[in-house]
């Protein structure tokens, strides 16, 4: 949790105990490392340029999970992308910021819901 959140305040007593009973099932346990497995054995870099649908990427500066240059990564290899930034925020902004994640979200969903619709 600790590398999660810019500012550890974030790390609240009620989602430490929720990361806890989650890491305590082995049920979902299993799942979760399947999963990173997964993603470390399959490289999309080859996939992501056929993207075809527009893509917002909300990263926080500080995440030291996903590093910004993966973000920059992938706004270069999505061809639709845009990258917005969340200061003093790490891997987590929809948790760690949320007013400045719907901020970005909203009035781009609006936009590209408009230009699809419209």
């Amino acid at each position: 949790m600790a590398v999660t959140f810019y500012d550890p305040k974030h790390a609240t007593d009620e989602l430490v105990e929720e990361c806890y009973e989650t890491i305590n099932d082995r049920a979902k346990l299993l799942r979760i490392l399947a999963l990173a497995k997964s993603a470390i054995r399959h490289n999309m870099a080859k996939e992501i340029p056929k993207l075809k649908m527009p893509v917002c990427l909300i990263w926080g500066k500080q995440d030291t999970i996903t590093p910004p240059d993966v973000a920059e990564e992938f706004h270069h290899l999505i061809p639709h992308s845009e990258l917005f930034w969340v200061d003093e925020c790490g891997h987590a902004p929809m948790m760690e910021q949320p007013e400045a994640f719907i901020a970005i979200l909203d009035p781009w969903l609006r936009k590209t819901l408009a230009s699809v619709v419209g």
